[in-house]
Parts: C-alpha cells; sequence; structure tokens
C-alpha cells in the first residue's frame, strides 16, 4: 500500500462515518446542543465543510472545491457557535450534500499527487501542526473524528441508537 491509498481509506472512511451519526438526525436535532453552550451538529457540519478547502486550497494550487453558500463560512465560525437561538442554519440535505462534495473533492485532488508530493513542506498558521502535505490529508481526514464525540452525546441525548 502506498501513502496516497492509506490517506484515501482515511478520507472515505470518516465520510462513511460522519454520514451513518447523522444519516437519522432531522432538521430540528442538528440544532440540539450536547450541553448549553457547547457546538451543535449543525455548526460542526458546517465548520468541517469551510475547513477541507480553507486547509488544503492554500497547498494545492490548480485543486478546487465546491463553491459554498454567500456567508456559509461566516456562519460556521467561531464566534457564532453559540448563538441562541441558533438561526440560520442550512438543512440536514444541504449539509451532507455540502459535505460529501467537498470531500469528493479533496479525494480528487488527491488523486492527482504522487506520494513523494505528500513529503511537501505546507505553508500558512496550519503548517506547525501539518508539516507536510501528507500530514495536512490526514488532518482533514481526522478533523470529523475529532468532532464525532460531540455527535455521539447528542444522539444518546436524543435516544438514537448506538452505531459503532
Amino acid at each position: 500500500m502506498h501513502a496516497r491509498d492509506a490517506i484515501k481509506i482515511a478520507l472515505t472512511s470518516t465520510k462513511e462515518l460522519l454520514n451513518s451519526y447523522v444519516a437519522d438526525l432531522s432538521d430540528a436535532d442538528l440544532l440540539v446542543r450536547p450541553v448549553p453552550s457547547a457546538n451543535h451538529t449543525a455548526w460542526q457540519l458546517g465548520h468541517l465543510i469551510a475547513a477541507e478547502p480553507y486547509l488544503l486550497g492554500p497547498q494545492l494550487t490548480g485543486s478546487s472545491w465546491p463553491e459554498l453558500p454567500a456567508a456559509f463560512a461566516q456562519q460556521h465560525e467561531k464566534a457564532t457557535a453559540a448563538t441562541e437561538p441558533a438561526k440560520g442554519f442550512a438543512s440536514k440535505t444541504e449539509y451532507l450534500d455540502l459535505f460529501n462534495k467537498t470531500r469528493e473533492a479533496s479525494l480528487a485532488a488527491l488523486a492527482k499527487l504522487s506520494d513523494a508530493d505528500l513529503d511537501r513542506p505546507t505553508v500558512g498558521n496550519m503548517a506547525k501542526f501539518a508539516p507536510t502535505l501528507g500530514a495536512m490529508f490526514q488532518l482533514v481526514a481526522n478533523h470529523p473524528l475529532m468532532h464525532a464525540g460531540q455527535f455521539t452525546v447528542v444522539r444518546r441525548k436524543l435516544g438514537k441508537p448506538v452505531l459503532f
């Protein structure tokens, strides 16, 4: 197996995991907070969608990601996470469509690279966390897992079945 193959597996498996965690949630469920002032699932989904091209885009000239709706990134910034009442968020269908298209664009960008390309140094403020392109792709692949714990707590709060 090559590094690119392992990263593809990680990107694909976390995409499937995220889709599984929200599949049986309603639009209203997406706005439930696990505890007061914690991020609700809608905000987290938007954050994940906006973060992916933000993290990979500067590293990959010639690659592109789906255009986000107007003010989408601003709606999902840290400053809006705890706003009450939660308003202006998208539907589950819209979030999943955007997330899946964004992830497919990341997979397409990865497919254009060689394993040697993954050793290239990254640029920008995230380079200290992911110093190579391969590390940045792995960070993007793992990002949904950083939020999955909150998804599962909301699922428990809503009485949804344990999935994994």
